[in-house]
């Protein structure tokens, strides 16, 4: 019988987890932080339908539970400089699943425990996995009290992947030069309409981008900053400028952060005995919500290829998604940042022009998420 070793448990960790149980293997999770952790910050707050999908499918009736748990914003605008120069309403939700579910990733985290506990899947808290390492008929984990073996490993404990590392897969690509702070803030007494809203140019912070996202419980703001110095500066004060920007919300977390484009050289070892999946494997810019979403189609799939014996073919089609994720989040990064003087121009141009011809506020609007036309890959 095929045992399989999972290393991390986070949103992918416990997918995986999850899945491998659906297909029948054995399956044993380890996690350096104990169960009881708690984590700041409500990080990635976009579940994607298709992740909803994937979900349920392997622990039925999870995907239904997250989609009634989450937010479902029923609206996005765009504006320059304090003007509206894009709107667009959403209908009704059609089907069983909502385009998306934005919830705290705390309590995706939650409920992906709870259903790993009714398969009665073993997770080990609290064990550091100091290395791995594979061989032609199985691979290993290495932790302070020795060894778990397994058939195979899904190497899920992030970007600084001990995993990854061990068995000699390099993680390539480039950071942004650019500094963005993230500050999640409570629901007011008297809360706001649940809408998307991205600022171009907000003349609250002296012209710089903002971004507001609702998810249940609060909002995520994101501001653009110049670089390091800048955003360490409104990060140390961020009642000072919040009020401004989202009046009448209480700053519950404030964190600063640098977009990075990264993609693994392979997702799989020599001997297809440990595969990499989510952060592991790729960082992406969050435009989109392609990191989280992205790494719960690699957590399947790798179960996937396991089971049917189509490693390789996992290493090749996963990265391939995760190459194409990578280049849409990052031309929706620098469609935002705008760092050459042309594209600053086209911008602006477009937010003239807007209130006259719809597609040019649709346009601004796509930095929000990225274009259409580049859906998540799953």
């Amino acid at each position: 019988m095929r045992r399989l070793v999972i290393v991390g448990a986070g949103p992918v960790g416990l997918t995986a987890a999850l899945a491998a149980h659906h297909r029948g293997l054995d399956v044993s999770v380890v996690e350096a932080d104990p169960r009881a952790r708690v984590r700041p910050g409500s990080r990635a707050i976009f579940v994607h339908r298709e992740s909803l999908r994937l979900l349920d499918r392997i622990s039925p009736g999870l995907g239904l539970e997250l989609a009634d748990l989450g937010l479902v914003w029923g609206a996005k605008r765009t504006l320059w400089a304090g003007r509206e120069v894009y709107e667009r309403v959403y209908g009704p939700t059609r089907g069983p699943f909502p385009p998306f579910s934005s919830l705290p990733q705390s309590l995706l985290e939650e409920r992906l425990r709870r259903a790993c506990d009714r398969a009665g899947v073993r997770v080990h808290w609290g064990v550091r996995v100091t290395g791995a390492v594979s061989g032609p008929d199985g691979a290993a984990v290495r932790t302070g009290d020795g060894r778990i073996e397994g058939t195979h490993v899904i190497a899920a404990d992030g970007a600084r992947s001990v995993v990854r590392d061990s068995v000699g897969i390099a993680l390539a690509g480039s950071s942004s030069g650019t500094d963005f702070v993230v500050v999640d803030v409570h629901d007011a007494q008297r809360p706001l309409k649940a809408e998307r809203v991205l600022h171009y140019r907000h003349p609250a912070v002296d012209g710089r981008n903002v971004l507001l996202v609702p998810f249940r419980g609060g909002w995520r703001i994101d501001l653009q900053c110049a670089g390091e110095r800048e955003s360490a500066a409104f990060a140390a004060d961020p009642d000072a400028w919040v009020a401004d920007v989202l009046p009448g919300h209480r700053v519950a977390w404030v964190s600063r952060y640098r977009f990075h484009q990264r993609v693994a050289e392979r997702f799989a070892d020599g001997h297809g005995r440990v595969l990499l999946a989510g952060d592991a494997a790729h960082l992406f810019p969050p435009f989109g919500a392609r990191g989280m979403n992205s790494g719960v189609a690699d957590a399947v799939a790798a179960v996937d290829a396991v089971v049917e014996g189509g490693v390789q073919e996992y290493a090749t089609r996963r990265r391939a998604a995760a190459v194409a994720n990578c280049a849409a989040a990052g031309r929706a990064c620098a469609h935002l940042l705008a760092r050459r003087w042309p594209e600053r121009v086209r911008q602006r141009a477009a937010a003239l022009v807007a209130p006259v011809w719809e597609p040019a506020g649709r346009w601004l609007d796509t930095a929000a998420f990225g274009p259409r036309v580049h859906r998540v890959r799953y």
